[in-house]
């Protein structure tokens, strides 16, 4: 499997313009500001969105972070933005994002390692000695037309009971304008996959570019 980013790719369509969720801002628990959605991290194959890329404006030594889509959800208070239940002490315990490993399958998939050993670890994305997924399913995603978290089951209650660990996601009804950011993500993902070879045909030749060779159509003028 291959991954893309958008890096400077931008829709040329007004209304496909409108849908894209760079810029957007993402908070943590207690509405604080993490930063805001630079790029995404894209299959090649299908266009789906695998990671969101966050830049900090600066408090993480890095500067950007990745964030998983599946534990990308709609802000509540922040209509367009996003949250997602992680605090900025579990962020700066990953391993820091370079985009320049996205060449590489090997180092790709070591980041992934490294990255994901993060969530196990603290924990986040699952609790520790067990395969529970604390981050939503697939129908909890934006846009897949379900506002509303599962209820604790009996045995997540009793292990949160013994374990003392509070959900990352708190049960709660989150309400979601239908023309709000749920919509917003659904619609730009579909535009990602419908220009996704368009995107890619650009990133190449941008790599052309910056290595100093030139494009077909520029040798083709020449």
């Amino acid at each position: 499997m291959r991954y893309g980013t958008l890096g400077d790719y931008r829709f040329s369509d007004t209304n496909e313009a409108a849908s894209d969720i760079r810029g957007s801002k993402v908070y943590g628990p207690g509405d604080q500001k993490l930063g805001e959605i630079d790029d995404v991290v894209f299959d090649e194959a299908t266009g789906a969105i695998i990671f969101v890329v966050v830049d900090t404006g600066g408090w993480l030594s890095g500067k950007r972070f990745v964030v998983p889509a599946d534990a990308i959800r709609p802000s509540v208070q922040h209509e367009n933005d996003f949250r997602v239940d992680l605090t900025k002490s579990q962020i700066e315990k990953f391993p820091p994002y370079d985009h320049a490993a996205l060449t590489s399958a090997e180092q790709w998939a070591d980041y992934q390692r490294r990255y994901r050993a993060k969530w196990v670890e603290d924990p986040v994305m699952h609790r520790r000695a067990t395969d529970r997924k604390v981050t939503p399913t697939t129908m909890q995603q934006p846009g897949a037309g379900s506002g509303t978290g599962p209820a604790p089951d009996a045995d997540t209650a009793e292990l949160d009971a013994e374990t003392g660990v509070t959900p990352v996601h708190p049960q709660m009804r989150i309400d979601v304008d239908p023309a709000g950011p749920s919509t917003r993500w659904t619609t730009f993902e579909d535009t990602l996959r419908r220009r996704r070879e368009e995107v890619l045909e650009t990133s190449i030749e941008n790599a052309k570019r910056a290595s100093g060779e030139k494009s077909f159509k520029e040798r083709k003028a020449s």
